[in-house]
């Protein structure tokens, strides 16, 4: 295309060297709708894998308590350091159960958080007074994202009774 100048010759129009307002929105309203798609899509898989992580942390924690128990004829007692008393070997008043101990049983160097950097629960519970007869003598759970304890969010793992089976393990968001 070409104009006239001040003195009547004919120039080209100079092209501009910028963007247009409506370039420039329309760039952002194509950047808002790929982020708004990535939190439509992405966050929810995120959530669903901090509580499958969580699950299978407590998983993991169920069967070193176990193969503890196995070795040393109970489960970990709090004198005995808790949770603790799987990465490292505790001090017992009988010398022979600390000879039974043969972990660690969780690798050297596990933290025992969960997916939102809680630690595990874990609560021994005299079984005798509850009248619970084919339950764990623990209580193994993660308070869940919202770090508050018997909430809606925590996962818990449970038992449940089966005919052919002794006990076998659960992994459920308990409902409070």
């Amino acid at each position: 295309m070409k104009m006239r100048n001040q003195a009547g010759r004919i120039a080209p129009v100079r092209a501009s060297m910028g963007f247009t307002l409506i370039e420039v929105l329309l760039v952002i309203v194509i950047i808002m709708m790929l982020a708004a798609a990535l939190v439509t899509f992405v966050l929810p898989q995120q959530a669903g894998a901090e509580r499958n992580t969580t699950r299978l942390l407590l998983t993991q924690v169920q069967t070193s308590l176990d193969t503890y128990r196995m070795n040393v004829g109970h489960y970990p007692t709090e004198e005995e350091g808790g949770l603790g008393a799987l990465l490292v070997r505790p001090q017992f008043e009988n010398e022979q159960l600390g000879e039974r101990w043969q972990g660690p049983y969780i690798k050297p160097g596990t933290k025992l958080l969960d997916a939102w950097g809680h630690q595990v629960v874990y609560e021994l519970q005299d079984l005798a007074g509850t009248g619970q007869t084919n339950g764990l003598p623990y209580r193994l759970f993660s308070i869940g994202p919202d770090g508050q304890a018997d909430t809606e969010d925590d996962l818990a793992l449970e038992t449940t009774a089966d005919e052919n089976l002794d006990s076998r393990s659960v992994l459920e968001t308990t409902p409070r």
